[in-house]
């Protein structure tokens, strides 16, 4: 993988992981159950993809 690759496989990393946290943050924070899980869908697809990015790597 060249150097720019990696760099863009590193930003996208960057990406999910501040989409994690703040997916974490919103379904601390909600108290309607149906906008709570759909957070939580958020969240596990944020996830994935980040374990998709990381394995990249």
């Amino acid at each position: 993988m060249s150097p720019k690759e990696l760099l863009y496989i590193d930003d996208a990393l960057g990406h999910e992981k501040f989409l994690i946290s703040q997916c974490q943050q919103a379904a601390k924070a909600l108290t309607d159950p149906t906008l709570k899980n759909s957070v939580q869908r958020m969240l596990a697809a944020h996830q994935d993809l980040f374990n998709q990015f990381y394995q990249l790597v």
